[in-house]
């Protein structure tokens, strides 16, 4: 224990030196947005919750219902005895909303990729990865034996040099990709990457975690273009804009099926909740009925990047680096004192040398505080 102990405390000590030691800080969530810590009310500009869906009324009513018919737990995997009636109506309304043949939940979007990815792909098989994909989508692929190679952020010149270059050598090949990069912001160029894959022979696969019910009326980013981009395997989840928990896959059919009966984390996991897929459902429903509500995170972070002269914001997510880890944590605090929330994001999480303030903007966040936001970096964090 003691050796365990010492090596522990050095790790931490290391990263305390580098400003790298991360900590949780009790936050209690209200409503619209406002978080209560340290006795103070914030605004967040740090949460995923892009329509406020987790605490819509219908959303939370549906939970409760199930809660109270099904009890609090799965009791088992999906496949043993925990795949509730709830779930056939979940996967059914995930697949209209792609446009696929069905779709298969996952306890959470981690456990998705670190199921998807090993079952499609194994040992002489090619991964081309964005170097920005998120850190799921790595766990993933180097638990599936392949040859995991990468591509410059959405460059497509340079994944088309790899899949020309490398493409013959290997049985199957993958491309992988986020739909909404979770810490720039920015989109992937599904349009030419499908085009990409067509051409080479290789499957297509999206993290749309950022995109589902913020992009494309809500259906994400592959529908965010003048027609559907065709994406073979759109995964995403359940924890961001629809407000509940768990992860998905939408495709085609046999890929589903296979899911079902080889995919590690969905086999050999407990089945989600019921009241998170109610509430999930009925998150759908609200997406469905009010389409005006999805436009509502991309316009308020669209303000925020005109009031700063920043390029115009591809999603609900904006970031401002700063550079080195104690500069963000510095910006991080002083917003905290001027009533917001929004925290540092630093290595290994993004690239060293790039720590930054990570903006989410949500559809209830009010345009005054955005301005008043605005206005404090201008004048009090950003360079003169």
């Amino acid at each position: 224990m003691q050796t365990l102990d010492h090596f522990a405390a050095e790790k931490l000590h290391a990263l305390e030196a580098q400003q790298l030691r991360r900590t949780l800080s009790e936050t209690a969530r209200t409503d619209g947005g406002w978080m209560e810590r340290n006795g103070r009310r914030l605004l967040s500009f740090s949460c995923n919750d892009y329509l406020n869906l987790s605490q819509h009324q219908a959303v939370c009513e549906a939970a409760i219902a199930a809660l109270r018919q099904y009890g609090a737990g799965a009791g088992a995997s999906r496949l043993v005895t925990g795949n509730h009636p709830l779930y056939a109506g979940l996967e059914r309304r995930l697949a209209t909303l792609k446009q696929t043949d069905d779709a298969c939940v996952f306890g959470s979007g981690y456990l998705a990729n670190i199921g998807i990815i090993p079952t499609l792909m194994g040992k002489g098989d090619l991964l081309l990865l964005d170097e920005l994909a998120h850190a799921c989508i790595w766990a993933g692929a180097r638990m599936s034996d392949g040859d995991v190679v990468t591509f410059r952020h959405n460059d497509t010149a340079h994944l088309a040099e790899l899949l020309t270059e490398k493409r013959g050598s290997y049985r199957n090949t993958l491309i992988a990709t986020e739909g909404v990069f979770s810490m720039d912001g920015d989109c992937a160029p599904l349009p030419q990457l499908a085009e990409l894959a067509e051409d080479h022979h290789a499957w297509l696969m999206t993290d749309d975690a950022h995109g589902i019910g913020v992009l494309g009326n809500g259906r994400g980013s592959s529908f965010a273009y003048d027609k559907p981009v065709p994406v073979a395997l759109q995964m995403g989840t359940l924890s961001k804009a629809i407000g509940s928990y768990g992860g998905y896959l939408c495709a085609s059919q046999p890929v589903i099926d296979l899911m079902r009966t080889r995919a590690r984390s969905f086999i050999y996991s407990t089945g989600l909740p019921p009241a998170s897929i109610a509430a999930s459902s009925a998150a759908l429903d609200v997406i469905e009925q009010t389409p005006a509500l999805t436009a509502l995170p991309l316009a308020k972070a669209r303000r925020f990047t005109r009031l700063l002269a920043l390029d115009e914001a591809q999603s609900p997510i904006v970031p401002l680096i700063l550079g080195e880890a104690e500069a963000a944590l510095n910006a991080s605090r002083r917003l905290e004192t001027e009533g917001f929330l929004v925290t540092a994001i630093r290595p290994p999480t993004v690239p060293t040398g790039t720590a930054r303030l990570r903006f989410t903007f949500c559809a209830q966040h009010p345009d005054a505080e955005i301005d008043r936001l605005a206005a404090i970096i201008r004048n009090r964090i950003l360079p003169a």
